[in-house]
């Protein structure tokens, strides 16, 4: 169940032309969710479009926007058992999330 909705919010965020979405499975880490959503975001604005648009499309299937936390070139989505990162690709390069998720996953093996 978990890994379709991860599928669904990666086509929800391509289809807005949101770029290199990738879906992180945590599940087997420490870290406090199950699956984590990273995408790029062409400027600020589009940051903000993707989050709106999140909204239109997953919460008539039930999803729930426990949280959310926005800076000029980023915004968090906290789904309980899923985030989303969406960020421009300069804010993106800069904190390299994948890197830090990819590295916690391996020092729990």
């Amino acid at each position: 169940m978990i890994d379709k909705r991860a599928k669904d919010i990666k086509e929800v965020i391509e289809d807005k032309k949101g770029e290199n979405v990738e879906i992180i499975d945590t599940s087997k880490s420490d870290y406090f969710v199950d699956r984590v959503v990273v995408a790029t975001s062409l400027s600020d604005k589009h940051t903000a479009a993707l989050l709106d648009h999140l909204k239109d499309k997953l919460k008539p299937k039930g999803e729930q926007f426990l949280k959310v936390q926005e800076g000029d070139e980023w915004i968090v989505v906290d789904l309980g058992d899923i985030l989303i990162h969406l960020m421009t690709d300069a804010y993106r390069k800069k904190y390299q999330i994948e890197d830090f998720l990819k590295e916690i996953i391996q020092n729990r093996e």
